[in-house]
């Protein structure tokens, strides 16, 4: 019995190394084997010239590779383990389509290119929204559970440019890119955005074309900045609520058309984190302008008076009725009113002059510095602590040496009973170290309890007390 191996295309897949087995009619399966010039092709056993034996019809084996698009056409080979030469030609042909495979499905990965225009002096505010980077059609929704996360650069930077800021509260919320560019930064630019899928660990990159230019129409001289403390920034950041603080500031501000010029996190303002507390938010700056006046309610706000009583922990000074609240809850005391229609004066050049100070009466210096040495003072600086150092140093040495008494000298000098004193004393103390070292010898009397000092007799102790140790633990 040979054993066959076939290569061939089954339902859009490869399927290769299974053995081709047909019913025999009954419940049980059995090898089929191709007669002698008979390879069996597409599913039958055919002949070298082509022709078909519609009575040895193959069925269809079970796919246990995933399932290809059939790029290239896949005939079934089959070889005898005597044929090397079609087995390699049967393994080129499976792996081609895979490798094509792959090498469109890199293809697929290409960023897409979105253009955008900015203006010098405005918001910019760009949505990266999951439909976006999932590629869903329009009538399917995104999954609530899918978590998309995204990294955002300039190209050829690690980082974003200065103006621009990527704030996402999580990875089920979009993100967003947004900021007020400055006259600096006019021209192209290029942002990478990268979106990473949590879930199917894919990637799919995007790159946004900002051509930053200047804004058209008039000049916004009057710009106010307000502190909302009931807002997070990524929530006055979509258009929605952006217009509906306008048109909430319009009944605070003169006739005129008001545009958002920046949003800034009271985190990047050196704001801090607010407690995990339901209502409390990190707060959020929002900068208007305007080409119409400040109104006397913004400018009583902004005045003196009204920080002084800030600063006392008092309400400002509010003419008008608020019409911000209760959707925005602003901070008054961080109202900031900037009026840029009075050009500011330019600074003052230094005039450089003579380098002559002018008379003063108090200062007198002298006009005439006489030629100083400067030799002997260092002399007596430096020679003087040394001979003072060397002269109680010899002084020493003569007290030390020349003026020390030898042993001998000192004994005859010595009287002769302070002598025998001495050796008694000494010798009394050697006697007495070797009798602590030996425990044989009776202790003496005046070291025993109960001792009479006059009679020298002594009680017997029921209990010594002096081989009572003094810690007890140490029994």
């Amino acid at each position: 019995m040979r054993t066959i191996r076939v290569l061939r295309e089954d339902g859009g897949g490869l399927v290769g190394g299974l053995k081709n087995t047909v019913a025999t009619g009954g419940d049980g399966w059995r090898d089929n084997e191709c007669e002698e010039g008979v390879y069996p092709r597409f599913g039958a056993c055919s002949r070298r010239g082509g022709e078909a034996d519609a009575g040895t019809q193959l069925p269809r084996a079970t796919s246990l590779l995933p399932s290809f698009p059939p790029l290239l056409p896949a005939p079934c080979l089959c070889h005898s383990p005597g044929g090397p030469g079609r087995a390699d030609m049967a393994e080129t042909l499976f792996w081609t389509p895979l490798l094509v495979v792959l090498l469109a499905g890199l293809g697929d990965t290409e960023a897409q290119q979105t253009t955008l225009h900015p203006l010098v002096g405005r918001v910019f505010v760009h949505t990266l929204d999951h439909e976006t980077f999932l590629s869903l059609p329009e009538h399917v929704a995104v999954p609530p559970a899918v978590h998309i996360t995204y990294h955002a650069h300039l190209q050829g930077h690690p980082d974003l440019p200065r103006w621009l800021r990527y704030t996402q509260r999580s990875p089920h919320h979009p993100g967003f890119l947004y900021g007020s560019a400055t006259p600096e930064d006019r021209g192209r630019q290029v942002i990478e955005v990268t979106a990473y899928n949590r879930d199917s660990f894919d990637t799919t990159p995007q790159r946004l074309v900002l051509e930053i230019g200047d804004p058209e129409g008039p000049l916004l001289p009057y710009q106010a900045e307000f502190l909302v403390r009931s807002h997070d920034v990524e929530e006055v950041l979509p258009s929605t609520p952006a217009s509906r603080f306008l048109s909430a500031l319009g009944g605070l501000w003169e006739p005129g058309e008001l545009q958002l010029l920046n949003i800034t996190s009271a985190l990047d303002r050196g704001g801090r984190v607010p407690l995990p507390i339901e209502g409390r938010k990190e707060g959020v700056y929002i900068k208007v302008g305007s080409a119409s006046p400040f109104s006397t309610c913004l400018k009583m706000v902004a005045s003196p008076d009204s920080h002084a009583r800030c600063a006392q922990g008092q309400p400002p000074l509010l003419s008008c009725y608020d019409t911000l609240a209760p959707h925005f809850r602003v901070d008054w005391c961080n109202v900031t009113l900037v009026d840029k229609s009075v050009p500011e004066p330019a600074d003052e050049v230094p005039t450089q002059g003579d380098g002559i100070l002018e008379h003063d009466p108090f200062f007198c210096p002298p006009t005439e510095a006489p030629d100083h040495d400067f030799l002997v003072d260092a002399l007596v600086t430096l020679l003087v602590p040394l001979l003072v150092a060397l002269l109680l140093t010899l002084l020493l040495a003569y007290v030390m040496c020349c003026r020390r008494e030898g042993r001998l000298k000192r004994d005859l000098a010595t009287s002769d009973i302070q002598m025998v004193h001495h050796c008694t004393i000494h010798g009394n103390t050697e006697e007495l170290r070797q009798m602590a070292a030996s425990r044989e010898v009776p202790r003496p009397l005046s070291t025993l309890p109960m001792f009479n000092v006059r009679t020298g007799e002594r009680l017997p102790p029921r209990v010594d007390s002096a081989q009572v140790p003094l810690i007890l633990d140490q029994h």
